[in-house]
């Protein structure tokens, strides 16, 4: 007689499918019953948008229709039909150290007042880049308005200065929309991502990918000789959050050193870390620094520097470059209004003390979601990075892009999101990732970790 097979268990994140259908269904219909006002101003306006949405990716928030912001102010959010939401989502980062923190508003208004753009710089620029200079490292500075743009420019640098053709980038990374980056791991091969529209170029031809903390795969990509930077968060993010291995950015600094690699660093999400960012915080040495977001304090903006010696080597490439477009700037990248806010925003707002009040906040955040999760004895773990934190709907640690491709659960995350939305808590969209800012109160962490457990404890009753 055959051996009866186990019946597969059919738990997802382990909840069972009936209970996370049941969540998911009721508070959709929650969400969209609450917001007539809402409802009624889309239906009216937004038929002249593609797919009715301002930006394509803003149709992947997962509640029914989008909520609209009437307006946002220190960690909180009133959406047009007048319900006030605990923000920790933060603009993904761009909002950060809260929303319109005084400082960059006073200087938004002053600037405003002598104009909001004419490419050319202005005494606030020199002040700026001072500041950029104490608070991340002795690097030359350069101004972009998305970090997208900034690592798209560094990559032309680093190609340029080492005449190779390929940026190595780890499975599962995030770097803004840069092609380049835009691969996968498959079978051990690079490979374009699925889902990218209208993708005619082949991405292996200029892009290597491989596991992040894996330093022999570096150390193999390395040695083809075609590798002219290696592209990297200090901790992978956008994705369910991978902590680095002990040692492995100091051996992406040996290795990219004696491979004469280029080592690029973007700090674009990690600028949670502390002041300085993970770079500063952990002592890494990169050859070129990328970070924006919030560095502005909300006004579009991103910087990208280079070490001294990295800088030299530029301009002796490009003393014999022939007069022509660079493929580098935009028209409004640099404007005053940018360097007004960058100023602002590292000279007021980006602070020791603001961290200090970060990360007390997250870490009161951690905890309490930690005890949540294993009072329901869910298979979940959290992570956090500074201000960061984010609870991932499996076991952990997690130690590469496969295994946090693995660990995502769209189904669980979606309704957990609205279902935390109709408490009054915003958290990211495409990942379980909650900031704190300077501006988050006790009151709206407490209130965030009981809305979890409530949410838990429905999922997960015996």
């Amino acid at each position: 007689m055959a051996k009866a097979q186990p019946t597969p268990d059919p738990r997802i994140a382990g909840i069972r499918p009936e209970r996370l259908t049941a969540l998911a269904t009721r508070e959709a219909k929650r969400f969209a019953a609450s917001r007539p006002k809402t409802r009624a101003a889309l239906a009216a306006g937004s038929q002249h948008f593609l797919d009715g949405v301002p930006m394509h990716w803003m149709k992947d928030w997962p509640m029914p229709f989008p909520m609209l912001v009437a307006e946002a102010k220190g960690a909180a959010l009133t959406d047009l039909d007048g319900y006030g939401i605990d923000d920790f989502c933060l603009g993904d980062t761009g909002s950060m150290f809260g929303h319109s923190p005084a400082p960059v508003a006073k200087a938004i208004r002053k600037q405003a007042r002598h104009g909001l753009t004419y490419m050319l710089p202005t005494e606030a620029a020199l002040a700026a880049a001072d500041l950029l200079t104490q608070r991340f490292g002795a690097f030359q500075w350069q101004i972009a308005t998305t970090a997208t743009d900034a690592n798209r420019f560094a990559l032309r640098v680093a190609r340029a200065v080492t005449g190779r053709p390929k940026v190595l980038v780890f499975n599962g990374c995030y770097h803004g929309t840069v092609d380049d980056t835009m691969v996968a791991l498959h079978d051990g091969q690079t490979v374009a991502r699925p889902g990218l529209v209208g993708q005619i170029s082949d991405l292996s031809q200029t892009a290597t990918c491989v596991e992040f903390n894996d330093l022999t795969a570096v150390e193999a990509a390395l040695a083809s000789g075609e590798i002219a930077a290696i592209l990297t968060e200090p901790v992978m993010t956008n994705s369910c959050m991978v902590l680095p291995d002990p040692g492995f950015h100091a051996g992406l600094r040996d290795l990219a050193t004696r491979n004469g690699a280029v080592l690029i660093i973007d700090e674009t999400h990690t600028i949670s870390s502390g002041l300085g960012g993970y770079t500063a915080v952990h002592g890494l040495v990169p050859d070129m620094f990328v970070v924006g977001k919030c560095v502005a304090g909300g006004m579009p903006t991103a910087v990208w520097g280079m070490t001294a010696d990295l800088a030299r080597r530029f301009a002796a490439y490009d003393a014999q470059r022939p007069a022509g477009h660079s493929g580098m700037g935009t028209t409004l990248s640099a404007n005053p209004m940018q360097f007004a806010c960058l100023r602002a925003t590292l000279a007021e707002v980006m602070t020791a003390k603001a961290y200090a009040r970060m990360e007390k906040g997250a870490a009161r955040l951690a905890k309490g979601l930690s005890r949540v999760i294993a009072a329901h004895q869910a298979p979940w773990h959290v992570v956090r990075v500074g201000a960061r934190v984010e609870f991932i709907c499996a076991p952990g640690p997690l130690r590469n892009g496969a295994e946090a491709a693995a660990a995502h659960q769209p189904q669980v995350e979606a309704a957990l999101h609205t279902a935390l939305l109709n408490r009054g808590c915003l958290i990211a969209p495409f990942h379980n990732m909650m900031l704190i800012s300077p501006a988050t109160r006790t009151r709206q962490i407490d209130r965030l970790i009981a809305a979890f457990d409530e949410i838990l404890t429905e999922l997960f009753a015996i």
